[in-house]
């Protein structure tokens, strides 16, 4: 697979994606009445479909176990349990990626998010214009992290491929103008049809790119 062959291969299945969006599940946690329903029309005005609102962290790991939505937007601070301590419940289940909402003040709880397994986050107040890319990262970084997952079980292995892989993207992203989640997919795909590894993949990638820029 040289690097001509790969420009081929993405041009056409670029042409080929389907326009039609996947309408994306989303579950909305904020103990603050008004800002919840706030963000709940401003998803719902984007096309995503709110299936459940929560007003505590416990409500909101209670829906996201029974709905299993595509992805949570939750608040840090909430009653009984918070957020992060849920974001961490959700996450050590697999059962959705996290968007947290943090004040402007609170930036120092963004690290303790990270750790707990939310993906994106997001200072309030918020427009919809930040919120939306968010949700759409955070989905995308879930389903590369589960996609690593299945295929690398070792830890350290996973954290060398999941870097390779990001690498890789990078270099897609820049060289073809594809987003992050398109150059995953064409990474993806690629290790199905050639019956290689992500990671596998991600070195020709890179190999070829370095060869390009060495010429």
């Amino acid at each position: 697979m040289d690097f001509q062959e790969t420009r081929l291969k993405v041009a056409s299945e670029s042409k080929n994606r389907s326009d039609s969006p996947e309408v994306r599940t989303v579950v909305v946690a904020e103990d603050e009445a008004l800002i919840r329903l706030d963000t709940v029309e401003a998803l719902e005005d984007a096309g995503y479909d709110v299936v459940g609102q929560a007003a505590s962290g416990q409500e909101a790991i209670d829906l996201t176990r029974e709905l299993r939505p595509d992805v949570v937007v939750m608040d840090v601070k909430m009653p009984g349990t918070d957020g992060i301590t849920a974001a961490t419940e959700i996450g050590k289940e697999n059962l959705a990626p996290v968007v947290m909402l943090t004040a402007f003040s609170q930036q120092s709880l963004v690290e303790k998010a990270a750790d707990a397994g939310a993906m994106a986050y997001v200072v309030k107040p918020f427009a919809p214009e930040k919120l939306l890319p968010a949700l759409e990262v955070a989905i995308s970084r879930f389903d590369q992290i589960n996609a690593l997952k299945d295929e690398v079980t070792d830890m350290k292995a996973r954290f060398e491929a999941r870097k390779r892989v990001d690498r890789a993207k990078g270099l897609l992203m820049e060289s073809m103008g594809m987003t992050e989640s398109e150059a995953f997919r064409w990474i993806q795909k690629t290790s199905m049809d050639r019956r290689l590894t992500m990671q596998e993949v991600a070195d020709v990638v890179i190999n070829n790119v370095a060869n390009q820029n060495d010429r």
